[in-house]
């Protein structure tokens, strides 16, 4: 097994008074702490499957925001918005397994991007019961 030597990005802490609100650029930052993650997972069958699933659900929040941005009807705003809550989930039950699992060690440098993960799932599952209240 190699050993890798990764910069714990995604450990970064911000002051409340620091932290951006604009909903695409905090995917576009969640993305990026991910990849991080991602990188810093063992090269083992578990590791590199991890990786592999990962890699492809926390990249999809972001783009799939963009998406949702030029949605043709609410309906397709809301069903775009449904694939980001998905792949949030996704990425949320993967960081599970990886501290489960103590794939990166210690286990609370994952503390600050599951809180991210939590805090953006509630942010789209709170615009989607919005979106349709509103379409509605």
């Amino acid at each position: 097994m190699v050993k890798k030597s990764i910069h714990f990005v995604f450990l970064k802490t911000t002051k409340m008074q620091d932290r951006k609100y604009d909903l695409e650029e905090r995917l576009v930052d969640y993305t990026c702490r991910m990849i991080d993650v991602i990188e810093a997972l063992p090269a083992t069958r578990a590791g590199n499957y991890t990786s592999g699933q990962l890699v492809r659900s926390c990249h999809s929040p972001a783009f799939n925001y963009g998406e949702a941005q030029g949605a043709e009807s609410p309906k397709d705003f809301i069903h775009k918005m449904g694939i980001i809550l998905k792949e949030l989930r996704e990425c949320r039950v993967a960081l599970k397994i990886i501290g489960k699992k103590e794939m990166i060690k210690p286990v609370k440098k994952l503390d600050s991007v599951y809180k991210e993960t939590e805090e953006l799932i509630a942010i789209i599952a709170k615009s989607i019961i919005t979106a349709k209240r509103n379409n509605n």
